[in-house]
């Protein structure tokens, strides 16, 4: 295990909250501490760690990793604070102007992103990951789980960027550089393993939730994919668009699996509604 270096968050300010993990900045500035929420082990933080270093020296647009840290209690790492930064959904929920020109944009990042090719001997295959948390899931129904593998089996193996955590709140500008960050699940594979989180997301989101991660009302996240889809596909047909939509939900099931018993490091049991979810999808 890396070494983790403690910090005093007397030292810090908090400036954000995600999902898994609040965000600090120190005082002097120059880095930004992301910590995960309790329970979330130091090996989860050190392997977003590694990720992001590699990243980093692929010369992927991201903030530089400088250090694993802990508070005492919660685990995470420091990186480059990049001053007066905003990310993509802060603008637009600041300047609802810029709906249409930044997701425009964010479809041609996405799509630049998912025509790189990845160093495949540094950066874990997505099929991989989920295959693995789907074996690793204690509770997961059987049925369930081989219905999962044999739909993972039929998913195309490419060898190009994935971000991992797809969305227009993972990317940010300071007016010249713009940079991805969160990006401790990047792999490589299909695109669909990005897209379907992206499209789910911007889709079926309640409105507190929008608000505290997006800053943006359902209604908006909605326009934003319809705007993003059509960009990023390089089609209007609506009928096309469907289609490509329809396609995401098999990577979206099995999305859903990683990334919850990922939470929960495989123990938790399922709920009904998750469970319902991936066997309607898959």
């Amino acid at each position: 295990m890396e070494k983790y270096e403690h910090i005093n968050l007397e030292d810090y300010f908090q400036t954000g909250e995600g999902g898994t993990a609040l965000s600090y900045n120190h005082k002097d500035g120059k880095t930004l501490a992301k910590l995960f929420m309790p329970g979330v082990g130091a090996q989860t933080a050190e392997r977003e760690f590694l990720v992001n270093k590699t990243v980093f020296e692929m010369g992927i647009p991201t903030p530089e990793p400088i250090r694993l840290v802990t508070d005492g209690t919660r685990f995470g790492a420091e990186y480059e604070l990049i001053p007066n930064k905003r990310s993509f959904t802060r603008i637009i929920s600041q300047e609802p102007a810029q709906l249409e020109p930044l997701s425009l944009r964010f479809a041609q990042l996405a799509k630049q992103l998912h025509n790189t090719p990845a160093d495949t001997t540094r950066l874990p295959a997505m099929k991989d990951l989920v295959r693995t948390q789907i074996l690793r899931y204690q509770r997961l129904p059987e049925d369930v789980r081989e219905k999962a593998l044999q739909r993972l089996d039929t998913i195309p193996d490419t060898t190009t960027c994935l971000h991992g955590d797809l969305h227009i709140g993972n990317i940010i500008t300071d007016g010249e550089r713009t940079l991805w960050i969160d990006v401790g699940d990047f792999a490589f594979g299909a695109p669909e393993w990005d897209l379907c989180m992206l499209f789910y997301s911007a889709n079926f989101m309640n409105e507190q939730r929008a608000d505290n991660i997006f800053h943006l009302t359902p209604d908006v996240l909605k326009k934003h994919w319809a705007l993003f889809a059509k960009a990023y596909y390089g089609i209007t047909d609506e009928g096309e668009l469907m289609e490509k939509e329809r396609a995401l939900y098999p990577y979206f099931a099995l999305k859903l699996l990683f990334v919850i018993g990922k939470l929960h490091d495989g123990l938790d049991v399922p709920s009904d509604a998750v469970i319902g979810l991936v066997r309607r999808y898959l």
